[in-house]
């Protein structure tokens, strides 16, 4: 089961992370010159398993080999690099390609066994030979025993030297060369337990301003800090929080009010945040309310009990700018997924299925209707599949091409050559 996906910055390679603690990397094929409409499609590049079960003897707990989060680091040369964390251990890894060996050892036969001295009467030059490629991936660094709670984000930072990780009361500031220590600089974690009243839920560093990152919580808000302020940032810069309409207050606000996925745009100046039923854009420079929200899934308002009562409102969805952050992309359930354009304020609804998915197949726009006349292909919210979600999504940097994990199959779409999105 898919629990995370997330392209390189190039959109090259894109990584996806499962519940076995398995890591497959894709790369995309270049494009054909005979066939110039055939782009180039992702094919398997290299899996390996990044995390193993472990067991917390001191606290009886066992640690699950999930994989919570991918993040790619800024290629430097020729190797790539990512960082991939489970609740609480974070490892780098190096992925090298290799397609030449020496070969022509003085001391060494062709099995790799020493030869005996007595027996070497020349010497010889080793030289390099072609051979199969082959994808290497070693890890690096380990970055254990800086978290008490499960981490559920990572970030790194636009300074490419340090990287940030987050759990439910503490974010964490480390150094990609520094595995023994950590910064704390964010730590919500009252003197009392039972004074608790939120969590953090997500948190990001800003794209250009590498004393900048922002965290959402689960009662709806997201804090902006400065690390230039203080070392410790308990104390935000802003705070982003929309005031609850006494109209619509019922005993699930808090949930769906929660905050479970916060990206800043690649211009670095909106917040695309995520909440049960809707997805958010906050402007940096307003902080009373959002300039733009969009109705994910409002058709499951009349939903929220059942929901309750299956776990399904707690479910964590993800969401994604497109690379000139004028869409914005999240998933729902039934294997649907939501697209808003920002500019002409249209939106579509696209299922993301093997029946539908064949290639080079134009996928249908949906409607979900609720009671009343149907239309020949709307489907009911009452036959809505809950076990079907969308929840981790991601969006090319520079194209319009999106991953989509639906539970084990990882979608890959792109738009239509010489079209529009919709």
């Amino acid at each position: 089961i898919i629990s995370t996906v997330e392209f390189n910055h190039t959109g090259e390679l894109l990584a996806t992370g499962d519940k076995g603690g398995r890591v497959v990397i894709f790369q995309r094929e270049p494009e054909s010159k005979n066939e110039p409409y055939n782009q180039g499609e992702y094919n398997v590049y290299s899996t390996f398993q990044s995390h193993e079960p472990e067991f917390d003897y001191l606290k009886s707990l066992e640690i699950e080999e999930k994989i919570n989060k991918i993040k790619w680091l800024p290629q430097q040369n020729a190797a790539h690099s990512l960082l991939s964390t489970n609740d609480k251990t974070i490892k780098l890894w190096k992925i090298t390609e290799r397609d030449k060996r020496p070969e022509g050892y003085n001391l060494k036969d062709e099995e790799g066994k020493l030869k005996d001295l007595s027996t070497v009467t020349s010497l010889q030059v080793p030289v390099l030979k072609p051979m199969d490629l082959m994808v290497e991936v070693t890890p690096r660094r380990i970055f254990a025993n800086g978290h008490t709670y499960h981490v559920n984000s990572i970030s790194v930072n636009s300074d490419c030297e340090t990287y940030m990780s987050a759990d439910d009361l503490r974010i964490n500031l480390w150094h990609l060369a520094i595995t023994d220590r950590s910064f704390n600089i964010v730590d919500i974690k009252p003197a009392n337990m039972e004074d608790l009243t939120e969590v953090i839920t997500a948190s990001e560093f800003h794209p250009h301003h590498c004393n900048l990152f922002v965290y959402s919580s689960s009662k709806g808000s997201l804090r902006l800090c400065d690390m230039r302020a203080s070392a410790l940032c308990d104390k935000h810069s802003k705070l982003y929080e929309e005031p609850e309409d006494p109209s619509n207050r019922s005993f699930f606000s808090e949930i769906i009010s929660s905050v479970s996925d916060v990206k800043f745009s690649h211009s670095g100046r909106y917040m695309l945040t995520r909440d049960y039923l809707t997805v958010k854009v906050w402007d940096l420079n307003m902080e009373t309310k959002p300039v733009e929200t969009y109705q994910v899934h409002d058709y499951l308002r009349s939903k929220l009990c059942s929901l309750y009562e299956n776990d399904c409102i707690f479910d964590k969805f993800e969401c994604a700018w497109n690379g000139s952050d004028s869409v914005i992309m999240t998933g729902a359930y039934n294997n649907f997924f939501r697209m808003f354009d920002r500019n002409t304020k249209r939106d579509v609804t696209l299922e993301a299925s093997r029946e539908s998915s064949k290639p080079r197949a134009i996928l249908k726009p949906r409607r979900v209707c609720v009671g009343g006349k149907r239309r020949k292909d709307d489907i009911s919210v009452d036959s809505l599949d809950f076990t079907k979600k969308i929840l981790h999504t991601a969006w090319h940097p520079t194209e319009n091409i999106i991953a989509i994990a639906a539970t084990n199959n990882l979608y890959i779409f792109q738009d239509k050559v010489n079209s529009e999105m919709h």
